[in-house]
């Protein structure tokens, strides 16, 4: 990625855990990723990069004063919607029924950012960004390649995101597969969603995160053998080879190797 995201797509990813080295060694050792514990200044917050580029943030579960959390929050992925302009977009959340969490702040010079629920009560990140853009490889092995909104509510979903940011939705075919609803910017598919019904029954409203694996199968052993739990052992769909996993936190992901897109004959 060079230059900023168009303000809608989903332009970061970050996990906070009770064990933030565990949760390095993990990621770093399953994708191949550099990471580690980030200077005391900045929370410890570990940017992790890949060839060089920023692919996702992980972070101690802790207060602002270095306190932890008791009880400790879920150890979920976050997802980052881009945003030119934070307050806008946060006054349109709340005026659209969404829960500001955590309110805009800044972030040193990379940025601003907030954290929202959605009226469906699934959990949302939101960047304006200043000097970091987000992530700065995707769609490659080891890097975001798409995010998913699982939710009760998919019209009232859709009819938030629309409200508070420049997306549209509109209904995919998946041949074989559940109802699937795409967000898009500026016509170009950025997120998918689907209804909670296609999951195990109390899977709580969520944004999850794909990787792009080059081997879904060799991922899912070796993030077994490291202590992961396989959800959803790997199988074949039209979007291509995915398994979905918990890592040994708790924090839940998906890889996928991707088909490339039908070309026009």
């Amino acid at each position: 990625m060079n230059g900023p995201y168009k303000p809608g797509t989903p332009c970061w990813i970050d996990l906070m855990v009770p064990d933030q080295q565990a949760a390095l060694d993990f990621y770093c050792g399953l994708f191949g990723w550099q990471g580690e514990i980030g200077p005391s200044e900045q929370g410890g917050y570990s940017v992790c990069t890949l060839k060089g580029k920023p692919v996702a943030g992980i972070m101690k579960a802790m207060y602002p004063d270095g306190s932890v959390p008791d009880p400790l929050p879920p150890t979920v992925w976050t997802t980052y919607l881009s945003t030119d302009s934070l307050d806008s977009t946060v006054k349109s959340l709340t005026d659209a029924r969404g829960e500001v969490l955590m309110g805009p702040m800044d972030v040193m010079d990379l940025g601003r950012m907030a954290v929202a629920a959605d009226p469906t009560g699934a959990v949302i990140g939101l960047w304006e960004p200043g000097t970091f853009d987000g992530a700065g490889i995707v769609n490659e092995h080891g890097a975001l390649i798409w995010s998913e909104l699982s939710t009760g509510d998919t019209d009232a979903a859709a009819a938030f995101y629309s409200a508070i940011l420049p997306v549209t939705t509109a209904p995919t075919e998946m041949e074989g597969g559940p109802d699937y609803t795409e967000f898009k910017v500026a016509g170009r598919a950025v997120a998918g969603m689907m209804s909670l019904d296609n999951l195990p029954p109390g899977t709580p409203p969520n944004w999850l995160p794909y990787f792009h694996a080059d081997d879904v199968d060799a991922i899912q052993a070796a993030a077994a053998e490291a202590g992961a739990q396989v959800l959803m052992p790997a199988f074949d769909m039209v979007a291509g080879r995915m398994a979905v996993l918990a890592d040994p936190q708790g924090a839940v992901f998906a890889v996928i190797k991707a088909k490339a897109p039908e070309q026009p004959a």
